[in-house]
């Protein structure tokens, strides 16, 4: 696994470079890049067709500077100063614990005090140039894919929020023993939280901004689809914890490789284990595991599509790797199912489904169905085999994302139900033809 993005630079190229970028939100940002992307494509097209419209905003020009603009140019600049200086000046500690370190108290204040002053000043001098002797009010049209930078922000900090949110409440005993460092470290998101609370934010913009949310979402669609997959990617390089339940089928070689499993084999594992397991499960009953080989048809295939040990996970989760030396020296004990590795693959294939749909579909909504229809059946699927809290309701032990899941597959369904009964067919585009586009 590779923590860092030195990591993988290292293995991949042979490059050693120390850089403060983790994994995950280096794949996070590269899924949250494409599905901006893909968004303003869509929506450029739905603007093309007239399905979708933009709406007059009014601004004034000529304002002089005013404090609080000032002020938060000042703050802005404190804060990169004495952040940025500071991990400069303590690089090795920042490339080690980059989160730690940007959560800290630590940095440099004579920087920071710079840097307010030069922005502050900036700011000033920018407005002043600006500044008419009466300010005027105008207006200019503002179209939705102009908005994706607007959306873009909104689903980050949303979705960060939503899935710290969701995921704290379902891991709640272990929230609460250190509930602030919990709730502000970058670990431990749940994906459905973020997708709720950063859809409401966006709900809520849209409306105010007098977006047609119907097809907003239609061509949100096929990015929140991208997105996922991408950032599955994160997950699966820096062995994030956001795998599958142990496969008895195979067992760890000792380096973190992967062996069939001998019968008995995997008993013998967990007694070999046993202070990994105990610790982690109370007791060997509890350890969630399941016996897939993979099938001789499949024989081409490599063993850790199946099984695979983690090795050098960000979390240290395990067992430790012999001979290693250095900050992420850990490996599963028995291989797991690499549940991202079969969403990235699921998620990028709907993806494509969607991206094609997109352009045969002409009710509004309906590609939302659709979309909530394939997220909600893929991730119930995958849920079978995850890693996961379980809860008790009435005898039956599903977990948070099964419950959602299973919720989003009825809302997309009766979804379908309504836009067939509530929005008319859009008109077809009309293919361009030489003759109609000829100048007389």
């Amino acid at each position: 696994m590779y923590p860092s993005l030195s990591d993988l630079l290292q293995d991949v190229f042979g490059i050693h470079v120390r850089l403060p970028i983790q994994t995950f939100g280096f794949f996070v940002a590269i899924a949250f890049l494409a599905a901006a992307y893909v968004l303003t494509l869509e929506l450029k097209r739905r603007e093309r067709l007239g399905w979708i419209k933009g709406t007059q905003e009014k601004y004034w020009v000529g304002k002089p500077p005013s404090f609080s603009d000032i002020a938060f140019h000042a703050l802005l600049g404190f804060l990169l100063g004495f952040k940025l200086v500071g991990a400069l000046l303590q690089w090795n500690e920042f490339v080690d614990q980059p989160q730690a370190y940007i959560l800290s108290g630590a940095g440099n204040v004579p920087a920071g005090v710079v840097f307010a002053l030069l922005l502050a000043y900036q700011r000033y001098r920018s407005r002043k140039k600006q500044q008419l002797a009466k300010p005027v009010l105008r207006e200019k049209l503002v179209m939705p894919h102009q908005r994706v930078g607007d959306f873009t922000i909104i689903a980050a900090v949303g979705g960060l929020i939503g899935a710290k949110i969701f995921d704290s409440l379902e891991n709640w005993h272990s929230y609460m023993q250190d509930p602030l460092h919990s709730f502000l470290s970058f670990s431990g998101l749940t994906f459905y939280g973020g997708l709720i609370v950063a859809g409401a934010a966006i709900a809520w913009y849209a409306r105010k901004k007098n977006i047609d949310l119907w097809h907003l979402a239609d061509a949100f669609a096929p990015a929140m689809m991208l997105a996922y997959g991408l950032g599955r990617i994160g997950c699966h390089m820096a062995g994030d914890g956001d795998w599958g339940i142990y496969n008895s089928a195979y067992l760890n070689d000792g380096h973190g490789g992967v062996v069939p499993a001998p019968p008995g084999g995997f008993q013998q594992a967990l007694h070999q284990y046993q202070d990994f397991f105990l610790a982690t499960y109370g007791s060997f009953s509890h350890v969630p595991h399941a016996y897939f080989l993979k099938p001789h048809w499949l024989s081409f295939l490599p063993d850790w599509l199946f099984a695979f040990t983690y090795p050098h996970n960000i979390n240290n989760e395990g067992v430790p790797i012999p001979g290693c030396a250095g900050l992420h020296c850990a490996m599963l004990p028995v291989p797991v199912f690499p549940t991202p590795l079969y969403e990235i693959t699921a998620c990028l294939l709907l993806f494509a489904v969607l991206w094609y749909l997109r352009k045969r579909i002409f009710r509004p909504g309906l590609l939302t169905a659709i979309y909530l229809i394939m997220n909600g059946t893929e991730r119930f699927l995958v849920e079978l085999i995850r890693v996961n809290t379980k809860y008790d309701i009435f005898g039956i032990h599903p977990t948070q994302a099964e419950l959602i899941s299973l919720l989003l597959v009825i809302v997309g369904v009766v979804l379908i139900v309504y836009v067939h009964r509530k929005h008319p067919l859009l008109p077809a585009p009309q293919p361009v033809t030489r003759s109609s586009t000829a100048r007389s």
